[in-house]
Parts: structure tokens; sequence; C-alpha cells
């Protein structure tokens, strides 16, 4: 398949009111989205103010500002005004993906309202609806299919999504290069975690992480002048979208999951540098509790990351970044 002019990818989680509806899109030969309490969306005379305003009135009213409702409007304003016929939508599925094409404008089906399903585009489904491990994937879009919200850009990443495509309908595994992968992770997890990284040293890793990713004013905070978050950064997306990115740094020897404490920090710390998305990164995992704070938070629209420490490591294997301290 080639890749026509101005193609754009979006990923796109099909799970409204946290129902998986994979399956359903899958038959029905559609891709599904949320907040079917919205009506009249598809109109492309709305200006951005007005299409946020209509997302409030229905779905967060009793909320005194527009954090909750400005991160749902976002996520239907993509899917529904910003995708166009041709672009590509991977649907992660577990430890797996799906990808399809869209070829047809959003539309709202009555009969779908209480399921929370009304809003709806039609789409042909890729790989003959045959699901591609993440394995397969670099870690760009892992990460991009871990990201909470709904529908997010992936523009950057069309060029992989075909070459994903391509080698999966060729029947080609790229073991060698997996096999390799999960060895230099283990490696990398096994080195971070060896103790010999110095006090603060986990920041300036990060920092330098975030240094060869492109982000620019990065500036590691202790003491008096940490406010909740370890790092702070501005972070260009796409070459379009400038953030302000807050990193909560958690590195134990020996590792225990982060608790939920450690989100309660990052919030406060977003809060206090007003910033746009928040990471914790860890060379761990996570307990239970926090990434159900975590999910609470994003509900209540803080733009949220868990990193454990296998998307850590591999983020510094594909940047090239050195792992000394």
């Amino acid at each position: 398949m080639n890749k026509p002019s101005e193609q754009f990818a979006y990923v796109l989680r099909i799970y409204p009111s946290e129902v998986d509806r994979v399956e359903e899109a899958l038959e029905s030969n559609e891709v599904i989205i949320g907040w079917s309490e919205a009506i009249g969306l598809n109109n492309k005379g709305l200006s951005w103010e007005e299409f946020r305003e209509i997302v409030h009135q229905a779905c967060c009213a009793d909320h005194p500002n527009y954090r909750k409702s400005g991160g749902a409007a976002g996520n239907l304003w993509r899917f529904i005004l910003e995708m166009k016929i041709g672009d590509l939508v991977v649907v992660p599925h577990w430890s797996k993906f799906y990808v399809a094409e869209v070829i047809g404008d959003a539309y709202y089906n009555d009969n779908k309202v209480e399921e929370d399903s009304a809003w709806r585009r039609p789409v042909k489904w890729l790989n003959n609806k045959n699901p591609i491990p993440r394995s397969s994937a670099r870690i760009a879009l892992i990460s991009r299919m871990k990201a909470y919200q709904t529908c997010v850009y992936a523009e950057d990443l069309v060029d992989e999504i075909q070459e994903l495509l391509k080698l999966s309908a060729e029947g080609n595994k790229p073991t060698f290069h997996e096999d390799l992968r999960q060895r230099l992770i283990e490696q990398v997890i096994l080195e971070i975690n060896s103790g010999r990284i110095e006090s603060n040293g986990f920041e300036r890793l990060i920092g330098s992480l975030l240094e060869s990713m492109g982000a620019k004013d990065i500036q590691i905070r202790h003491g008096i002048y940490d406010k909740g978050a370890d790092i702070i950064c501005n972070l260009n997306i796409l070459n379009k979208f400038n953030f302000i990115l807050g990193v909560q740094a958690k590195h134990y020897t020996p590792e225990p999951p982060v608790e939920r404490g450690a989100i309660e920090q990052l919030v406060s710390g977003m809060v206090a540098e007003s910033a746009d998305l928040g990471w914790v990164v860890t060379s761990g995992t996570y307990s239970n509790d926090a990434k159900s704070y975590a999910n609470q938070m994003r509900e209540e629209g803080y733009n949220i990351q868990l990193i454990d420490g296998e998307e850590l490591a591999t983020m510094i294997i594909e940047s090239g970044l050195s792992i000394s301290s």
C-alpha cells in the first residue's frame, strides 16, 4: 500500500465507558469513540471554543473549569473533524494492535447512545483484520499506544506503520531484531539497577534522554526548587505542539513498586509549574494503587504517563543514549 499524499495516522483506544469494543469495531468495519452525550459535533463550521462548550455542557457541566472537558473535546475533535479519508488508525488491543484505513466521515448512530458508542467512522481494516504484535513496533509507536488519551496523533509514525503492515503481509517476523532488543533492554535495566548510579544520577540520565528526544530548557530541580516535579523541560511534538513537561523520577535499589504518592507529587508539580504533560519514570514497576490513581487524575484532565523500567530501557536504546551515570 503506497502512502497517499498528506496521509496522517492516529492511535485510537476503542474503550468507551471502559468497555472493550474492538471486536465489535472489527465486525462492523468501523472505528468507535465515546462521549455520546455530546451531539452536533460533526458541524465543520464549529470553532474550537464552540466545539469544546458543547462537550463541556454535555459531559462535564458540573466541573468548574475546562480541564476535563478540554481533554474529552480534544479526542473528539481529532476523531470527528481532523481525521480524513485515507488516514491510518492504529487500534491497540492487549499485546497486539490492528490497523485500519479511514474510508468515510464521522457520523452519529442514535441506536448506540446507551452503549456510549454513538460516534463512529467507517474504515477498511488492513492486514486482513489480523493483529500485529506490539513487540514488532519501535518504542515511539509502543509509547504512543500506551497513551491514556483516547485519540492521539501518530502522523510521524506513518512510515513505520506501513513497514509493519508490509512485514506482516509478507509473513516476516523480525525475530532477530526482537530478540536482540529484548536482550539489550534487560541489560540496560540491570545496569540502571546495579546501584552504580550516583546521587541524582537517575534524574540526569532522564534529562539526557529528554535532550536526545529534542527537549529544550531542561531543568533538574532539587531542594526548595522541587515543587513536585524533579525535571521540567519544553518538549516539542511533531514540530507542531510545544508543551511543558514535568517529570517525577523514582529510582531505588532494590526497586519496589512505585506507589500512589509519586503521582500525587507529580500532580502538585504540574500545577506549580503549569505543566501540560507529566511523566513518572521508574526503572521498576507501579503498584495497582498507583495505576488506579493515575487513571483517576487523567479523568480529571491531567495528561500523565507512567513509564516503567522496560519502557525506559527501550527509550534509551532507541535514542542511542549512553547509559553511563
